[in-house]
């Protein structure tokens, strides 16, 4: 097993890279917490609602600049989720939980299919607001489109920390997701605030999405790995824990790029099984997350 040299400059410039993917994953992983707290459910579809948004996004940007592009591709993706939430997965509110699986893999599948009935199955660019220019501090060449994903993943996550903290509407989502029943007796519209819960997961996708476009290449499975990835990370912090999705996120991308870097045999091959072994591994010793509550029983 051959490891590569290490040098501080290589180091930083692989832990900056780390944080650009880790934010990419902590996005789409902050997408996944939302829903699941309110709903207790893993939104399979996740990724293929993300990759739905980046191809109407790909679509604007061959008329319009990217980033009003980009803020109308936010808007859909919002008004897409909170119709999806209110036509689909409402009717299905107090079924078992394996039948809202099973309808969010079924919406996988429909979203993953009509990608590619609709654009086409074939691989294409995505432009990026960033330039791929490297930046040189104190010896270390740093991309300016990593440290812009970076950039547009933390405003992202500080507007919604913003958000929730507050304003009357986040208080009211955290109060539904928390206790809905309770939520209702004070006349919170618990089943208004899962559909914007839904809303604001699918815009967080979109972001992931469209920051992760000019890397991966744009196709119809596109975000497949990057959705195991984010389940990696949303289970290493903490499935009901937003910060553990951030943290978790960000400290996964860094810990996958330096494996890959320095461990030559976990090259593209071996980095999903990579996250996949986290999972296991994360859920064997600590079953909660990093960040995750204990659930309390009483006996």
């Amino acid at each position: 097993m051959a490891l590569l040299a290490f040098t501080w400059s290589d180091f930083a410039q692989q832990v900056v890279s780390g944080l650009s993917t880790g934010g990419v994953y902590a996005s789409l992983a902050l997408a996944l917490v939302i829903i699941y707290r309110s709903t207790g459910v893993v939104n399979f579809a996740q990724g293929e609602m993300a990759t739905v948004t980046t191809f109407i996004a790909w679509s604007l940007m061959n008329h319009i600049a990217y980033w009003p592009a980009f803020l109308l591709t936010c808007a859909i993706a919002f008004v897409g989720g909170v119709a999806l939430q209110r036509t689909v997965i409402r009717p299905f509110e107090d079924a078992p939980v394996l039948t809202i699986v099973i309808v969010t893999l079924g919406l996988a599948l429909i979203f993953n299919g009509g990608s590619a009935w609709i654009w086409g199955a074939q691989v294409r660019s995505f432009d990026s607001p960033f330039s791929t220019r490297p930046i040189h501090v104190g010896g270390v060449a740093f991309s300016i489109q990593d440290l812009g994903i970076i950039v547009v993943c933390f405003a992202l996550v500080g507007l919604l920390a913003l958000l929730f903290r507050f304003t009357k509407v986040g208080l009211a989502l955290r109060a539904s997701a928390v206790n809905p029943e309770e939520s209702r007796l004070v006349g919170i519209r618990v089943g208004w605030m899962l559909a914007l819960g839904w809303g604001l997961a699918a815009v967080l996708g979109a972001v992931s999405g469209m920051m992760a476009a000019p890397i991966v290449f744009l196709d119809p499975n596109m975000m497949v790995p990057i959705l195991l990835y984010a389940l990696a990370v949303a289970v290493l912090g903490g499935l009901d824990s937003p910060v553990g999705a951030v943290v978790g996120g960000l400290v996964f991308g860094v810990l996958l790029n330096l494996v890959s870097a320095y461990w030559g045999f976990v090259g593209g091959a071996l980095k999903l099984p990579f996250g996949l072994a986290v999972i296991l591994v994360v859920l064997l010793v600590r079953p909660t997350g990093l960040f995750g509550r204990r659930s309390v029983r009483k006996v």
